[in-house]
């Protein structure tokens, strides 16, 4: 891969940051092992003006069709690199190596896909008057600022920039400190495939110095933010100072509502999936079991053996749960189980730890919970851990009251055989995606993902994220 040493990608070549260097921990032993540029406000604003003269120049000048050709371009060098990448996203992030193969499968279909749409999104005309023409044209906002996470950092680059550029914008990248490695090469492989210079830009560094000067840039035109709902409102109220708008995803604490009509077979399986996987380090990830009464303890058994079967461990290794992404993260979930053992929360399973695991690797044993009361921060509060909490209820008006029971509204699953009741529950949770008798990690790149509540607000994913990185301008002509 290209070396990035320790800077940032601006202006389509690799340069020096001002802030130094930034040590990168290697989730699955502790320990440093490579290092990133602490970009700073001085380094956002050169991307910015950058940027900048990205859309003054060719790049502003680039018609869709030709967008969409160098999306498919960026595409396809992905796919080549595949293995490379791959290999840089588990160990960077801690998830196991199929599981970084996957994301970087994912960043890949946003590029094709949004290269197939950039020039599909169209206007409209209005029939006003027969003395007027009225035309809607959809334009870039012109720079956007992209905060990612660091969960799925190769993921969030696609869907992130991905339907900017689709749609005209110059672009500048702040990547998570802990995990954006991925995120450098990707923008180095952009410039590869023909991507002018200034149209895609990453500083990397801290999120209170380098995001902070990107979120209150004032030449930046739209931001779009994935993380936290605390750093998600300090970003809202850096574009509210200048009214820039901004697309915020801010996790969730999602409910499976399992009825007792439920195919079991199919939906235990996709229950544990949905809060191992990533190590329960996704904003979508299925939190919260609530299970109909008349099955709690068919499901306990079920989960039992599941989980008792879970294989932790190095993410070479192929485990089903890595470590968790930082000693930070790893203090923060234990932290929420302690309390649990002090509220005297019943333990249904947790998994076993080998006991050759790195002495200073970020692992956490999966663990099942419950009955947890409604009230109790294990539901209210978002984990971002292996750790599934279960609820009992006892008839369809419950379920539903307990699923819209938190802050939250970003994913639930419903699983049932009964299809009044699949349509009643679907529409009734309070939630940007609603999933039955299926459960994934936001689903496709074609469907629009983003949350209700304390969830944030705004849409990615499909032909929503084309029209959220544009702007609607009415051109009326009179010509007699």
């Amino acid at each position: 891969m290209d070396d990035a040493k320790g800077g940032m990608f601006v202006d389509g070549t690799w340069q020096p940051v001002s802030g130094g260097v930034l040590a990168v921990i290697d989730p699955a032993t502790g320990e440093p092992w490579a290092k990133i540029g602490r970009g700073t406000p001085g380094d956002v604003d050169r991307a910015v003006c950058s940027a900048r003269q990205a859309l003054a120049g060719p790049w502003g000048k680039t018609s869709p069709a030709e967008r969409g050709a160098l999306l498919m371009r960026i595409s396809q060098l992905i796919k080549e690199r595949h293995g490379e990448l791959a290999d840089l996203e588990s160990r960077n992030t801690g998830k196991p190596r199929r599981q970084a193969e996957a994301d970087i499968t994912a960043c890949a279909r946003y590029f094709e896909f949004y290269a197939g749409a950039a020039d599909k999104v169209h206007g409209e005309t209005i029939p006003y008057d027969p003395a007027f023409l009225v035309a809607v044209v959809r334009e870039p906002h012109g720079v956007t600022g992209h905060i990612l996470p660091w969960n799925y950092p190769a993921q969030m680059m696609g869907r992130s920039v991905a339907p900017a550029l689709a749609m005209g914008n110059a672009c500048v990248v702040k990547p998570a400190e802990e995990a954006c490695l991925s995120v450098l090469q990707l923008a180095a492989l952009a410039a590869t495939a023909g991507l002018p210079p200034g149209a895609l830009n990453v500083v990397p560094g801290l999120g209170e110095e380098a995001g902070a000067a990107l979120s209150a840039h004032p030449d930046v035109a739209f931001m779009s933010f994935t993380g936290s709902p605390e750093v998600g409102t300090e970003v809202q109220k850096s574009c509210a100072q200048r009214q820039a708008p901004c697309t915020l995803e801010l996790g969730g604490k999602s409910p499976q509502v399992l009825f007792a009509d439920a195919d079991l077979d199919s939906a235990v399986p996709a229950i544990v999936r949905g809060i191992v996987y990533n190590a329960g380090q996704t904003c979508s990830a299925g939190s919260r079991l609530l299970v109909e009464q008349g099955i709690w303890n068919a499901v306990v058994q079920r989960l039992q053996q599941a989980f008792g079967a879970l294989r932790v461990g190095r993410p070479q290794d192929n485990p089903d749960c890595g470590p968790l992404i930082s000693a930070r993260q790893k203090e923060r979930v234990q932290g929420f189980l302690e309390q649990a053992r002090r509220d005297g929360i019943p333990l249904v399973i947790q998994a076993a730890l080998p006991g050759d695991l790195p002495m200073g690797g970020h692992y956490v044993a999966p663990t099942v919970l419950g009955p947890v009361p409604p009230e109790h921060p294990l539901v209210q509060e978002e984990i971002f851990g292996p750790v599934l909490v279960m609820q009992p209820f006892e008839h369809e008006a419950q379920a539903i009251a307990l699923a819209n029971g938190t802050a939250y509204g970003l994913m639930a699953g419903v699983w049932t055989a009964d299809g009044g009741r699949q349509l009643r529950l679907a529409r009734a949770i309070r939630a940007g995606q609603v999933l039955v008798n299926s459960f994934g990690a936001g689903g496709g790149v074609e469907l629009p993902f983003g949350g209700v509540k304390k969830s944030g607000h705004g849409r990615e994913k499909g032909l929503a994220a084309c029209y959220e990185y544009s702007v609607t301008k009415t051109i009326v002509i009179r010509h007699g």
